[in-house]
């Protein structure tokens, strides 16, 4: 029998990466990046600005050369911190019937982690239009029935189509569910709210605030399914993804 087998490949990007490679000081309940030395400061505002200010601080500002780069005092060593994990490549399983049809799937997961208060935002895209191909040949990019995901994975048994759903704790509305219909309710049903890929970035998790240090997880299902009268070419078809995390 001919087999179709769909591979995923994966890239995790950052938009904003600031590493922090040290702290001051820390304890089982708390860790504490940065510290100063000073007499004093506040913080001030209106309705047209926002101002802080430090007392007593010696040389605070920002210095540099070809061979280090120095951020001395509070206001300067402040910096936002944001990673991404990066899982393996996916294998889609079980392999896909060119003559009979079936459904193959997968699923990766990203944890992002960051100190920003204003939290994150993740995207993700492919490389190609249709995302599933080989060579020539390829999976259509899933076609959900309108604007919004599909509550249940569906295609006719004349196509052929690849398509993905993502799941966690900071998805967005566009994926919560009423456990009927998608982008309404607060739900977060396994394997529902599907939806097609693009070479456009798009938002499937946000926060708005920070989660550091345990982070969030996202985990996105991918599904290729090649219908019951759908003649598909034989071959290893292959999608590359990419995820990337943007701290706000």
């Amino acid at each position: 029998m001919k087999k179709i087998l769909p591979l995923i490949t994966i890239l995790s990007l950052l938009a904003v990466s600031c590493s922090v490679q040290a702290y001051v000081m820390s304890s089982q309940n708390y860790r504490i990046q940065s510290d100063s030395v000073n007499v004093g400061g506040a913080r001030e505002s209106s309705t047209t600005y926002r101002m802080e200010d430090t007392i007593g601080e010696i040389a605070s500002d920002e210095s540099a050369s070809t061979s280090y780069k120095l951020k001395a005092g509070y206001q300067q060593m402040q910096e936002i911190f944001i990673s991404i994990t990066s899982p393996a490549d996916v294998t889609m399983s079980p392999d896909i019937g060119g003559v009979s049809g079936g459904t193959g799937n997968g699923q990766a997961a990203w944890t992002v982690i960051t100190d920003d208060p204003a939290g994150y935002t993740l995207d993700i895209k492919d490389s190609t239009s249709p995302a599933l191909k080989s060579g020539s040949y390829s999976f259509a990019d899933y076609t959900p029935a309108g604007a919004d995901p599909d509550y249940s994975w569906g295609i006719s048994a004349a196509d052929s189509e690849f398509g993905f759903t993502p799941e966690g704790n900071h998805i967005v509305q566009k994926y919560k569910d009423d456990t009927s219909t998608c982008n309404t309710g607060t739900n977060d049903t396994a394997d529902k709210c599907w939806y097609n890929l693009s070479t456009s970035d798009e938002n499937i998790a946000s926060s708005s605030s920070a989660n550091h240090p345990s982070g969030t997880a996202t985990t996105v299902k991918f599904r290729a399914q090649s219908g019951s009268s759908h003649l598909q070419v034989e071959g290893t078809y292959q999608a590359t993804i990419t995820v990337t995390a943007t701290a706000n």
